[in-house]
C-alpha cells in the first residue's frame, strides 16, 4: 500500500468531507477530475480508504446512552479471541470494538436507548458468554470529539 504526496493531499481532503465532487477534490489537490477519480479508485481498492461513512448523532437517532466497556476474557486463546471478535462484528449495539493490550482484552463503544436496554444487552452479550471473565462499563457524559480522521503525512521522497 503505497501513496504519494498528491494521494496524501486527497486523503486529507476526503477525511474532512467525502461528499466533495472529484472536480473540487482535484482542484484542491492540483489534479484533473479524471485523475482524481482514478486515484480515489486506487486508494479504495488498495484498502488505504477503508470506507466512506457519515457520522450519525447517537442522540438524534434515539440512542442517547453511550458507553465504553472494558472486557476481559477468561483465557487468551486464539479460538476464544476469534469467537469474541465475531460476536462484536455481529452486534448492532457495538459501534466500535478494539482488541487491546493492558488491563482489558477489548474496549467496546456501545450505544443504547435506555439503561434498561443496556442491562438486557449485558445479560445477552456478556453474562451468557462463558469466555468472558468480566467487564467494566464507563458511561459517556459528553462526546467531546467524533471522527475517524487520521493525520496523513506525505511520504518522504528520496
Amino acid at each position: 500500500m503505497q501513496y504519494d504526496r498528491t494521494d496524501a493531499r486527497i486523503l486529507e481532503i476526503v477525511q474532512k468531507n467525502n461528499r466533495l465532487t472529484s472536480e473540487i477534490i482535484g482542484e484542491l489537490a492540483g489534479l484533473s477530475a479524471t485523475a482524481c477519480q482514478r486515484r480515489l479508485k486506487r486508494l479504495r481498492s488498495d484498502g488505504i480508504i477503508e470506507a466512506d461513512v457519515s457520522i450519525v448523532s447517537a442522540k438524534a437517532v434515539g440512542r442517547p446512552i453511550q458507553m465504553l466497556v472494558l472486557v476481559s476474557l477468561e483465557r487468551e486463546r486464539a479460538d476464544i479471541i476469534d469467537r469474541f471478535k465475531k460476536a462484536i462484528r455481529s452486534s448492532a449495539e457495538v459501534v466500535n470494538g478494539f482488541y487491546v493490550t493492558g488491563d482489558a482484552d477489548f474496549v467496546l463503544y456501545i450505544t443504547a436507548r435506555t439503561m434498561e436496554d443496556y442491562e438486557q444487552f449485558t445479560r445477552r452479550f456478556f453474562y451468557e458468554n462463558p469466555d468472558i471473565k468480566g467487564f467494566k462499563t464507563m458511561v459517556v457524559m459528553d462526546r467531546v470529539k467524533a471522527g475517524f480522521a487520521i493525520p496523513v503525512e506525505a511520504p518522504h521522497e528520496d
